[in-house]
């Protein structure tokens, strides 16, 4: 009998972590976005163990084999029965877009419809409840006030960074005047715009004069600029682009 009991002990403190293993479910989409690749990272469900490292992911991607991912998990007290067959799991960089708030949530929305090139006023924008708002609805009118529509937006619809960009202050086809400016010296001359912009865009002008083309940066209305100072100005709308 005491024999018995020490087999049937040794049997159950064998079983024991499996019995007491968690069952976790590899995600859809893995995805990484600090260098290291965790549990956490490639399943749902996997509370403390989650920290458990994986692998480095030097590169944008890196492939894991599967097996070796199981027999870790098991050996952290999880387990993945891999139903699919599932040989090498890819890890992506970056994070999961933002999902779309749903309910009845506060929203900025359009007080009025927009014709498209329309510049967003103050008095354009009011806060109201939707059961959805869109994954990159601006949480601050300032970020919207004074851009450009894209395209006709209708009043009453949630607000969307999508909708609108920087106004343009150069049309395609547009006589402009290029200026270089530096260390005290200013020229300038006249040419027509091949591409549209915005300030701070980039556009392709052509020299009425020579006819040849020059590649400028938009500085305002009927003007852009070459040289240093296109460069401090090209800077400058990156700065403000990183900002919103």
């Amino acid at each position: 009998m005491t024999r018995a009991l020490l087999i049937a002990a040794v049997a159950w403190l064998t079983a024991a972590p499996a019995l007491a293993a968690t069952n976790v479910t590899l995600k859809t989409e893995v995805l990484d976005d600090d260098g290291m690749v965790t549990l956490s990272d490639l399943f749902d469900g996997t509370g403390a163990a989650g920290k458990v490292q994986v692998a480095a992911k030097p590169g944008t991607s890196t492939v894991l084999d599967a097996g070796a991912v199981q027999g870790l998990a098991r050996r952290n007290g999880l387990a993945w029965a891999n139903a699919e067959g599932i040989r090498r799991i890819v890890v992506r960089g970056g994070a999961p877009a933002p999902a779309a708030a749903r309910g009845n949530v506060e929203v900025l929305t359009y007080a009025r419809s927009l014709s498209a090139g329309e510049i967003v006023q103050p008095q354009d924008l009011v806060w109201g409840k939707a059961a959805a708002a869109p994954s990159d609805a601006p949480n601050d009118a300032e970020t919207i006030i004074g851009l450009a529509a894209k395209r006709p937006l209708r009043a009453g619809a949630a607000v969307s960074s999508r909708d609108v960009s920087a106004p343009q202050v150069i049309k395609a086809g547009e006589l402009i005047t290029v200026l270089y400016e530096y260390d005290g010296i200013s020229l300038s001359l006249q040419g027509k715009a091949m591409t549209a912009a915005s300030q701070g865009e980039s556009l392709s002008v052509q020299n009425t004069s020579s006819k040849k083309m020059i590649q400028a940066v938009a500085s305002g209305p009927g003007q852009a600029m070459v040289g240093p100072a296109a460069d401090q100005i090209r800077g400058g709308r990156r700065t403000q682009v990183a900002l919103r």
